[in-house]
């Protein structure tokens, strides 16, 4: 049962990311008409529409059941691919992100609160970075061989609509996959909380989040290092593009098909390095001393990463920049995990969903509020340098967090 089980969840993230539209979801959008500026909108409505569902959502799973919830999540996936694919319209597009946005707010938080009660309920939870790393390692893994799916479909079609069609196929079969996990994994414990006590422990939970400061950090962190990475990362497709164009190889080929060919190897190597980067999160935390001075390292790296962005930008080093985008990627991979790993040691395991939930929405406010700014910001630059506010917002918010990481750890420690 033991090895089974990781297997679904593994399984679980191999399907999660056959989202085959992921790789040209900014380019899909600039054929569809949209500007950076609406584009980023767009973005900002799907987090907006998250961080409003995230809370209730995750109290829902932990009321009534984490697998029907997750069930409920990839229906409406589904629905929110098919629309994509079939419209072009402003207004069904956002009703498509509507719909996305319910799928996010119902897994987020969710799979994660499973994993982490069965750890629990094996007695494993100190290996709970480890187990949820080799899991994060396999939904790269999936990313991957999607990358180089959806390329080929661009290359032999050389139009976008069918890649948002055929994401609608793996979630379906996570459907499937759901209905293979035990019972036992709906609720941290035998007694069904009625919706009184479910709408307590959302209370409960939430209020844990905004005064233990022991979860308020890692929190905070998680809204601006996720919400800036959420909003900046599609941004690595424009300039592959931009490449494309000026390549000199291949020039009978369309630039549809080189822009094709160039993604598949660049997200095929990024999801690769991002697999490695989960699956070794849990041995670098403990290397670097604990999760916190690991978290403290990452933010570094991650304000050095957007330099090197910049100085990519401001000279025309277009190579620079893609290695820029590549390495805030891996990063994030390492982030990841050990950002759920620190907010799973303060939150109690009734309300784990919930708990990763707020986290989860934490991260959707950071992208809702950024996503429209960057997008305004690159459509007003020059076309040399549309992308160089990207790089600057983000030195900046590291600047803060390291300054204020410092001042949290000479702080006197707390004790709530």
């Amino acid at each position: 049962m033991r090895t089974n089980l990781i297997f679904r969840f593994c399984l679980y993230g191999l399907l999660k990311n056959q989202r085959y539209f992921a790789p040209f979801w900014i380019l899909a959008f600039l054929d569809k008409g949209l500007t950076f500026a609406l584009i980023g909108l767009l973005i900002g409505f799907r987090e907006i529409c998250v961080a409003l569902l995230e809370i209730p959502t995750g109290a829902v799973a932990d009321a009534v059941g984490r697998r029907w919830a997750m069930i409920c999540s990839h229906v409406a996936y589904v629905v929110a691919f098919l629309t994509f694919g079939f419209t072009s319209s402003i207004l069904a597009l956002f009703v498509a992100m509507f719909a996305f946005s319910i799928g996010e707010a119902f897994r987020t938080g969710t799979h994660k609160a499973i994993i982490f009660s069965w750890l629990k309920s094996q007695g494993r939870e100190k290996e709970k970075t480890h187990i949820y790393g080799i899991t994060r390692s396999w939904s790269q893994i999936g990313s991957a061989i999607s990358v180089i799916i959806a390329a080929t479909i661009v290359f032999w079609l050389e139009n976008y609509t069918v890649i948002f069609w055929i994401s609608a196929i793996p979630a379906a079969m996570n459907i499937v996959n759901f209905l293979g996990y035990p019972k036992s994994l709906d609720f941290s414990s035998d007694k069904k909380p009625g919706r009184q006590e479910a709408m307590t422990m959302l209370w409960q939970a939430t209020l844990q989040c905004l005064t233990s400061r022991n979860l308020r950090r890692p929190i905070t962190e998680s809204m601006a290092y996720e919400g800036m990475y959420g909003a900046s990362k599609d941004y690595l497709q424009p300039l592959l593009q931009n490449v494309a164009l000026a390549l000199p190889l291949f020039a009978a080929w369309e630039t549809t098909q080189r822009t094709a060919i160039l993604i598949a190897v660049v997200y095929a190597i990024l999801y690769i390095l991002g697999s490695f980067a989960s699956r070794y999160s849990g041995p670098m935390a403990l290397a670097l001393g604990n999760e916190q001075r690991a978290a403290r390292y990452l933010w570094l790296a991650y304000g050095a990463t957007f330099a090197l962005l910049l100085l990519g930008t401001m000279t025309n080093w277009t190579g620079l920049a893609i290695v820029s985008f590549v390495v805030l990627a891996v990063m994030q991979n390492i982030w990841r995990p050990i950002l759920i790993s620190r907010v799973a040691d303060e939150a109690d395991d009734h309300a784990m969903a919930t708990v990763l939930s707020v986290e989860s929405q934490a991260k959707s406010l950071g992208i809702s509020i950024l996503a429209p700014i960057l997008g305004l910001a690159i459509d007003a630059m020059p076309t040399d340098y549309q992308f160089a506010p990207i790089a600057l917002l983000g030195m900046a918010i590291s600047a803060v967090a390291l300054l204020t990481s410092r001042a949290n750890k000479s702080a006197v420690p707390s004790h709530d």
